[in-house]
């Protein structure tokens, strides 16, 4: 199993290295999920790419972020540079870059970012198919859903990688707009300012409610090697050298079977929220989890920060090399250097001497061509042919090894001529209809009104009972936004068939998948992060008929996009902020004593609703958005969506009437982001 190492900047690259990692990721300045990093320049990137690949460590650039329309070509040809330098794969969320690299770089190794929130086997198919080779898993798992994942994966020649260690975000990754919403740093967009590290508290809890300790599955990285997984990776690009060095090494001694308890503590010391969790992994949610960095959490890594910096401060010597050398009378010293994979370099030094006291024999040459500290080099065979009778200086047997190393250093840095590749971006245009449909999405059935008039299809969790919706109503199943049982997904899906249920409301690709798979029309929610016109084509590609549009661009923006499948707009409604897997609310309360209006409270006392369906909980937008009287925005969609939270339903019924005539405004409401430039 790889172990796979973060890199904010060389120093820290060098750290990783140093310490054991067998792959870092890394990224350039831009479309990178952490560009506050220092990430890399290009000429730092092909530095990068050159000392790694000289080490047997690959480099995988992360282009992670949402693109937006203006943003695709710069995006490609950032990708296509990095590629003629050398890097090895490429970690990308966003699924109309995914499906532009594959189509003209199809010999590029693409990796599926876990900003695309895969947590069920369904996505494998739908992402191989746009070209992946490797997913990224959601840190949500269990111990079960990553075994059952890779015994899937496996079937498809897909490789799995798992975040073993590092910081936990609260939101399942790819879903949050917290910071977006309440600061205007997307974390989308690689720009998160971690609003979820303040004070956010559920009534009488008495503590930070979203913020979770750093994950650490160290202890269990044998177990998901038995398992299937193929690359364990470290989260920390935004962490220093030290933290680097600390996480590889022990990923290193537990891999090779090694305790090092020294190392355990500092590892600990270096960073952490009062300790570790494997809350997700071991299926023991709750408070335990949760934790903030306190002060002797920072004067611990003070004390740590010595023992770690022995761990990197000189070269790891990991690669294997053999020597040939070739000594005789009157001819050139020959010395020939080779690796594992091939690649071999041959020096001449001088003419040996006539020996006039001791000779030079085949143990004083093994001798001086295996001094090779400070270098990544180990010597592990070394043939010696040398006549009897000659000398060669100390001097001249290092001069040729040196000249040997740096021969050899330079083939395995080498980068093949690769394939380049031009892309063309779509021609886009704003559009107007006549009349935008509207979708109207309720919490549950006791929030209908009594009559749906000018509403074009309702949207219901797929839990519901649909047979309370009027006969002719478009019915819409609006399926789980975290998915642990797909067998109970389908035949759920088959019973709403039945029923007649014709479409399904889907915030990821496993749930576009299942309900594709049942026969169902697919409207896919915001939470495919959806801001370009190439993700509008790859989501037809797998089979998604229409789009409501990221929360997050910019209404002009949004208006041109174009992609073969008709758009909507989140255009009423508490917007979602975060989708967790571990409920805040039960740091108060446990679930019998829980309210349906259930709260957290932030530092400044505004309420964010949280709202539990199935196994997982949202924190709403403590003000719904409204675009009530945007009617000449609205017309450049072919949908729009309300989404009822906590309305009655005569509060639903007036607000649909609003959206249909372009009237009434609510006391309190956000335009959102829509009329916003994000950066």
């Amino acid at each position: 199993m790889e172990i796979l190492s973060p890199a904010g900047n060389m120093d820290a690259l060098v750290a990783a290295v140093r310490s054991g990692a067998d792959a870092v990721y890394l990224g350039l300045k831009d479309f990178s999920a952490r560009r506050n990093a220092d990430n890399f320049t290009r000429e730092q990137l092909h530095a990068a790419v050159e000392y790694c690949h000289i080490r047997d460590v690959k480099v995988y650039l992360t282009i992670n972020t949402m693109i937006k329309e203006s943003e695709m070509s710069a995006a490609v040809e950032s990708v296509v540079y990095a590629y003629g330098s050398g890097v090895d794969a490429f970690i990308v969320s966003d699924l109309g870059l995914i499906s532009v690299l594959h189509t003209i770089l199809p010999q590029a190794d693409l990796h599926a970012s876990t900003q695309m929130t895969v947590h069920s086997p369904a996505a494998i198919k739908p992402l191989k198919n746009l070209g992946i080779k490797r997913i990224v898993l959601a840190r949500e798992m269990s111990k079960n859903e990553i075994k059952d994942f890779c015994a899937e994966a496996k079937k498809e020649d897909i490789e799995v990688e798992v975040f073993v260690h590092g910081a936990l975000c609260m939101c399942v990754s790819g879903q949050c707009l917290l910071s977006s919403m309440l600061g205007g740093r997307s974390g989308n967009r690689g720009l998160c300012a971690g609003p979820c590290r303040l004070e956010f508290s559920a009534a009488g809890s008495g503590r930070n409610d979203l913020s979770l300790k750093d994950l650490s599955l160290i202890d269990y990285l044998n177990e998901l090697e038995s398992m299937g997984v193929s690359s364990a990776k470290i989260e920390g690009r935004m962490k220093r050298p030290e933290y680097v060095a600390a996480a590889t090494a022990a990923c290193r001694c537990a891999l090779d079977g090694k305790v090092d308890d020294k190392l355990n503590a500092a590892i600990k010391d270096v960073f952490s929220r009062s300790g570790f969790t494997d809350g997700y992994y071991t299926s023991k949610l709750g408070g335990e989890m949760f934790g903030i960095r306190t002060k002797d959490d920072v004067l611990s890594s003070k004390d740590a920060l010595s023992f770690i910096h022995t761990l990197y401060r000189s070269e790891r010597q990991s690669v294997e090399i053999k020597f040939t050398a070739k000594i005789k009378k009157g001819e050139r010293i020959k010395i020939t250097v080779s690796d594992s994979a091939g690649r071999s370099a041959t020096v001449y030094g001088e003419i040996p001497d006539t020996a006039q006291t001791k000779a030079t024999d085949e143990e004083t040459v093994t001798a001086a061509l295996s001094k090779l500290g400070g270098t990544p080099y180990f010597a592990k065979n070394t043939t010696v042919t040398v006549d009897e009778g000659l000398f060669v200086s100390a001097a001249a047997l290092n001069s040729v090894r040196r000249e040997a190393i740096e021969k050899l250093s330079s083939l395995r840095s080498e980068v093949k001529i690769r394939q380049k590749a031009e892309y063309v971006p779509h021609k886009t245009a704003a559009k107007t209809h006549s009349r935008t449909k509207i979708y109207a999405r309720f919490s549950d059935t006791n929030q209908l009104p009594c009559d749906l008039p000018g509403v074009d299809g309702v949207i219901l969790p797929f839990e519901c009972d649909f047979s309370a919706l009027p006969k002719n109503t478009v019915k819409i199943a609006d399926l789980p936004r975290y998915i642990t049982d797909e067998r109970r997904i389908t035949k759920r899906l088959s019973e709403l068939k039945a029923a007649g249920v014709t479409a399904a409301y889907c915030g990821n690709i496993q749930a576009i998948k299942l309900a594709k798979d049942t026969g169902f029309k697919i409207i896919a929610s915001n939470g495919l992060n959806c801001a370009n016109s190439e993700t509008l084509s790859a989501l037809s590609l797998i089979g998604v008929d229409e789009v409501i549009l990221s929360a997050e661009v910019n209404i002009e923006a949004a208006k041109t996009l174009s992609g073969g499948v008709p758009t909507g707009i989140f255009a009423y409604g508490r917007l979602p902020l975060m989708l967790t897997r571990n409920c805040p609310i039960k740091n108060a309360k446990n679930c019998r004593e829980c309210q349906k209006n259930s709260v957290l409270k932030d530092r400044k006392g505004v309420m964010f609703p949280v709202r539990c369906r199935q196994n997982y909980s949202e924190v709403l937008n403590s003000t719904p958005i409204c675009l009530a009287d945007k009617q000449g925005d609205l017309s450049s969609f072919d949908f729009m969506l309300l989404y009822f939270t906590d309305e009655t339903p005569q509060a639903a019924k007036e607000i649909i009437s609003g959206y249909k005539e372009g009237l009434k405004l609510p006391d309190n409401f956000t335009r959102g982001l829509y009329y916003k430039n994000l950066p």
